[in-house]
């Protein structure tokens, strides 16, 4: 109709039946009271350990509240008809998963939020923190926070935490855009052939405690360490934004991706300009390939 240079009009729009229907559900959503922190009716409600600790700090969603609460306690699924969202889709519309786990063996969700390209605040306790602090010279470059809870006290571990959120609330749009397409570059850090390898390096380390009668430390190197200092190749799909006034003969508009000799410059006061430098990985020195003796 709009196409047609027609102005559509309310009755284009919604029959009668459907105004109705929308008049009584607008009704029914008004409330004198405050609006629930949870989304549904659960039983025992005063023993959940969630709910007991969001009134022990008086989070009712106050107007005057600055942190608002929709506690939602049940996995999401698109056939949900109050979060109408398949878990990937949840995780995409979010700006930052926070995950400050005192102790976690790896940690998927700070994993799956990096690889659908969300930045995430995860600590040292956890395995996929010390991986990424392990692997990649800064992490919070690239959307990974992470918060030490190792050797800091909890009140500078909380402390850190905020400084942490309220970093990430001062970007702008651009930068948070910016700071996800470099997130979303770490999921190939986190791919099977990379991870597979960590699996079998923690096997051989568990099968030489078990057994360590049955390893020669005389042996060679292993296969799966590297000396080299390793970099990721930069996503063809992703082309760096050019500097103004940059010479444009550095950047090949052919295949709209930057030279691989240009170096990369981050602006301290606007993150607009990145232009995606590899990702540094860090040096690992080799470790000894156990070899078991057969008798």
């Amino acid at each position: 109709m709009a196409a047609r240079g027609k102005e559509p009009q309310l009755e284009d729009l919604l029959t009668e039946q459907d105004r109705v229907l929308l008049k009584r559900r607008v009704f029914s959503l008004k409330r004198d009271s405050l609006p629930p922190i949870v989304t549904h009716n659960m039983v025992s409600d005063s023993e959940d350990p969630v709910l007991s600790q969001l009134r022990s700090v008086h989070l009712f969603n106050n107007d005057d509240d600055r942190v608002k609460i929709v506690f939602h306690p049940e996995f999401l699924n698109a056939n949900n008809p109050v979060i109408g969202l398949d878990y990937e889709e949840f995780i995409r519309g979010t700006h930052l998963g926070v995950f400050p786990s005192y102790y976690e063996p790896w940690g998927y969700t700070p994993a799956e939020c990096t690889v659908m390209g969300v930045p995430s605040i995860t600590t040292n306790l956890s395995g996929f923190g010390c991986f990424m602090e392990d692997n990649i010279v800064n992490p919070q470059d690239y959307g990974i926070y992470i918060v030490d809870r190792r050797l800091k006290s909890a009140e500078e571990s909380m402390d850190q935490l905020a400084s942490f959120m309220f970093e990430f609330c001062q970007k702008t749009r651009r930068q948070r855009i910016n700071q996800r397409n470099r997130t979303e570059r770490l999921s190939d850090i986190l791919d099977w052939k990379r991870m597979g390898i960590e699996y079998m390096k923690a096997r051989q380390c568990a099968l030489r405690r078990c057994y360590p009668d049955s390893f020669d430390d005389s042996g060679s190197f292993s296969p799966y360490d590297r000396d080299e200092h390793l970099k990721l190749s930069r996503p063809q799909s992703i082309p760096g934004t050019p500097l103004i006034g940059a010479d444009l003969s550095t950047y090949d508009l052919a295949a709209l991706s930057i030279s691989a000799e240009l170096p990369g410059v981050r602006n301290q006061e606007d993150e607009d300009h990145d232009l995606r430098p590899p990702i540094n990985l860090k040096m690992k020195t080799p470790l000894m390939t156990p070899t078991i003796q057969t008798p």
